[in-house]
């Protein structure tokens, strides 16, 4: 019993943790700063300048990112996508598989741009706006 506490006990301090964790969005250490309005527009198709990277679907950053970059849901943000997607005037950010991807393909395109919790970052990307 007393091992199940534990285990709980960590459990909740990692979902608290979390919860309170920063969200940044990041690029090439040569990309520039971005406004808020700036990123919303690029991770929302209005803005083609940069190449948005997207997390998984499920990953709780994701549905967080979207509600403080853009006020909006993960299904309006699905919504606008669909949209986009067909009239043939954009394409979906590309969906990585977790922040290290994120990070490692940041490094690697200076015209590409993703977000990932702030404690993830160091010396391979830069901060281009910090969401807290």
């Amino acid at each position: 019993m007393r091992k199940k506490q534990v285990v709980a006990g960590v459990a909740l301090t990692l979902v608290l943790t979390t919860a309170h964790a920063g969200i940044v969005v990041v690029g090439h250490p040569l990309a520039p700063a971005l406004s808020k309005e700036q990123a919303a527009a690029i991770f929302l198709g209005r803005n083609t300048s940069l190449t948005p990277l997207d997390q998984p679907d499920s990953s709780p950053i994701r549905a967080a990112f979207y509600r403080k970059v853009a006020g909006r849901d993960l299904a309006q943000v699905k919504a606008i996508w669909s949209r986009l997607l067909f009239s043939g005037k954009g394409q979906a950010p590309r969906e990585l598989a977790n922040a290290a991807e994120v990070k490692k393909s940041v490094a690697a395109n200076p015209k590409a741009v993703g977000y990932i919790d702030e404690a993830a970052v160091d010396d391979s990307i830069k901060v281009l706006l910090d969401l807290d």
